[in-house]
């Protein structure tokens, strides 16, 4: 936690639900098998502070855990990013990818944290489709 928030996170290979400042976390049951991960760069800069400065936080009906407990087909509408709204006005082309990552196919899309990398959950293996740094990796 001295190096960021967001380090402790990486240290165990498993699914795990950070709570806090990122710090508390604790081992999650999702069997992401069979599916793919596909990754997008923007190479676009968004600093925590600006990050948090836009931020309006959501009100949840369902816990995260709970949403996660559901086909991921359902997350769309339920399992949100509040990051997302203050950064994609700032920067459009971030939300032009999520849209792009749905297009082409995605089951799930978001932005990861506070920005600017998204990613987007697939059942079929999707293709390298933009001058980004992208990568696609299966579980």
């Amino acid at each position: 936690s001295e190096l960021g928030s967001d380090c402790p996170f990486f240290i165990s290979d498993a699914v795990q639900l950070g709570r806090g400042r990122g710090t508390e976390l604790s081992e999650f049951d999702l069997d992401l098998s069979g599916y793919y991960l596909k990754v997008i760069n923007p190479e676009i800069h968004v600093g925590t502070q600006e990050a948090y400065a836009g931020i309006t936080f959501s009100d949840v009906s369902d816990g995260v855990e709970e949403v996660l407990k559901l086909p991921i087909s359902e997350w769309k509408d339920l399992l949100k990013n509040d990051f997302e709204p203050s950064i994609f006005k700032r920067y459009p082309l971030i939300e032009e990818l999520k849209s792009q990552l749905y297009a082409e196919g995605a089951i799930y899309a978001a932005m990861s944290g506070s920005g600017s990398t998204l990613f987007g959950i697939f059942e079929k293996k999707p293709e390298a489709t933009t001058n980004y740094f992208e990568r696609v990796l299966e579980f």
